[in-house]
């Protein structure tokens, strides 16, 4: 009898390894609209497109994290898969698999305070989102004090607050955050151009699972390709 109960325990203890073992790891940036957090209830414009890419057949774990945790998590292979930009301290870890629709990232200050170059921003302070990278060009500018922010909402509150000239970031994710915290549609002013980033849908080179990478990169661009990426992008900006 006692043999029989040892079994069963055994039994148990495979089958959870097995189910952990099958487990698709899927971490999505902690950005509003890209991934958004409402005390645990998931959502957002690459958190949704992540789970196109899968059935229900399939297990996966899907989680809502900053930049400098995915990173890391790639880098150890306990995330097999994430959308974000490409990152040359990335290079070595993960493996591209196809592209979405590039964005635009923005320097922007105020509602009628002009930035035209960043030279305009130098012996000011800028927030900066930690772990990102937005602009080579601002990084190496030692003139500008770079302030980083956990999130887009913090970076907000700074420019409210009159902490800093101005943000920096995609204008769609910047504007999101600032109706999140109640700004009206002319709190910010005309954004800056400074740089262009693509997003990729990327697997880690140390992930467990063994990925069928063209059969990957077809699914998603099937899903691009379609009305997915429209309707899901219109269901957060549009949010009132």
């Amino acid at each position: 009898m006692h043999r029989f109960y040892v079994l069963v325990i055994l039994l148990c203890m495979s089958f959870v390894t097995l189910a952990e073992e099958n487990t698709i790891e899927v971490r999505t940036i902690g950005i509003s609209p890209y991934g958004i957090d409402n005390d645990g209830e998931l959502s957002g414009v690459y958190f949704d497109l992540a789970n196109l890419l899968f059935s229900k057949k399939n297990n996966i774990n899907h989680y809502i994290y900053p930049y400098a945790r995915i990173i890391h998590e790639l880098k150890i292979g306990q995330t097999d898969l994430t959308i974000m930009f490409k990152y040359k301290e990335l290079e070595d870890y993960v493996t591209y698999i196809a592209p979405l629709p590039p964005l635009q990232n923005v320097v922007v200050g105020l509602f009628g305070d002009s930035i035209t170059s960043i030279e305009d921003l130098e012996g000011e302070s800028l927030a900066y989102l930690r772990g990102a990278n937005f602009s080579n060009e601002i990084e190496s500018n030692s003139a500008i004090t770079l302030y980083r922010t956990r999130d887009f909402k913090k970076s907000i509150a700074m420019l409210s607050a009159g902490r800093v000239k101005a943000v920096v970031g995609p204008y769609e994710a910047l504007q999101m955050a600032a109706k999140s915290l109640g700004k009206s549609k002319y709190f910010l002013g005309e954004g800056l151009v400074v740089s262009e980033r693509t997003p990729w849908l990327q697997i880690s080179n140390k992930s467990k699972h063994k990925f069928d990478t063209l059969e990957l990169e077809k699914r998603f661009k099937t899903i691009l390709k379609g009305k997915s990426l429209e309707h899901i992008k219109k269901k957060y900006l549009s949010q009132k």
